[in-house]
């Protein structure tokens, strides 16, 4: 016998499962972020110094 559908449950879990997607993205994008402003500071550092 086929169980009853739970509509509810399987919309709550796509959208868990979509906003843990999306902050996963959203924590790549802020350190990203971080290296690059770090890469940033460390060449106008060098430049500096030369």
């Amino acid at each position: 016998m086929a169980r009853a559908p739970n509509y509810n449950h399987e919309r709550r879990e796509r959208e868990r499962q979509k906003a843990a997607k999306k902050a996963e993205k959203a924590a790549a994008k802020a350190a990203k972020s971080e290296r690059a402003k770090a890469e940033q500071t460390a060449e106008s550092e060098k430049s500096e110094e030369a």
